[in-house]
């Protein structure tokens, strides 16, 4: 059931295990779950505490209030761009204090391109259960995930063209789905229907809104049966392969055009997101 919006608390994150199964839901339902830094650290303890855990066996992830994600924080009064963080997925210099090319890349290269990829490496199953919104840096959240089940309200797009940018850091839209689609999506920045994200084989499952939550819990609770370390090797095994088809290093290579184009965009504009806001970039058309 959707939740009347609420004004943020400093639990951005709320973390509950039901058996086996941990829940982390992305708790910013005002700004429709937006990604600030202080959400991605406290997702990153979340899922942390869920691997830590010998208890739990599956990771479900979730958005509480009307949407899973309208993506990153691009323009809430939470927005903590400026702000030092403690730096888990790689190692560079602070952001703060640096200028340009040199600020951004730093601060993308650790709390978007870097923390999702230290997330798709968690290895324990991972289900990201979405409802509502999932946009841009939303896609990025859900696409670490092992499955995506989806209830048939949901719809996802990434419209960042519009700022002149080729598509979200974690770039692996040809592999979720196929290139032509991935240019599709690209190219026109128009939201895509739960029932067409599982066709294109990016979403595994399409279900009422009202029962999503007991058919994700479902699965997560059969998976839970199977061996700890035979369900580690085995998305470590999918991981792998897909890092052979060029995942990983074409992700590299997307990563470099993105910033070329937000250092386009501050030279020519003044601004690195091409004077787009939050409203902009989530007016995309109706899911068709």
């Amino acid at each position: 059931m959707s939740q009347a919006p609420q004004a943020d608390t400093p639990e951005v994150v709320r973390y509950e295990t039901r058996g086996s199964v941990a829940i982390v839901r992305m708790n910013r339902p005002r700004y429709r779950n937006a990604q600030n830094s202080k959400m991605t650290y406290a997702l990153d303890a979340a899922f942390t505490r869920a691997v830590d855990d010998d208890t739990v066996k599956v990771i479900v992830l979730a958005g509480n209030g009307d949407h899973f994600s309208a993506g990153h924080d691009i323009g809430t009064p939470e927005r903590d761009i400026d702000q030092s963080f403690e730096r888990k997925a790689v190692i560079w210099w602070d952001h703060v204090g640096a200028t340009g090319v040199d600020a951004r890349f730093a601060r993308e290269s650790e709390v978007y391109l870097g923390m999702c990829r230290r997330w798709r490496e968690i290895p324990k199953p991972m289900i990201a259960m979405v409802h509502g919104a999932c946009i841009a840096g939303g896609l990025m959240l859900a696409w670490v995930c092992d499955f995506i089940l989806a209830s048939d309200d949901a719809f996802f797009a990434d419209p960042v063209v519009k700022m002149g940018i080729p598509g979200v850091e974690y770039f692996a839209h040809p592999w979720v789905t196929n290139p032509r689609a991935a240019k599709e999506m690209l190219y026109t920045g128009d939201r895509m229907t739960a029932e067409r994200a599982r066709e294109l084989g990016m979403v595994n499952h399409v279900y009422p809104r009202a029962e999503l939550e007991a058919k994700v819990l479902a699965m997560a609770d059969r998976i839970a049966g199977m061996p700890r370390l035979g369900l580690a090797l085995a998305k470590k095994a999918v991981n792998q392969a897909e890092d052979l088809q060029g995942l990983r290093t074409g992700m590299d290579s997307v990563f470099g055009l993105h910033h070329a184009a937000h250092a386009h965009n501050a030279e020519i504009q003044g601004d690195s997101l091409g004077g787009v806001d939050i409203r902009s970039i989530t007016d995309t058309e109706s899911p068709s």
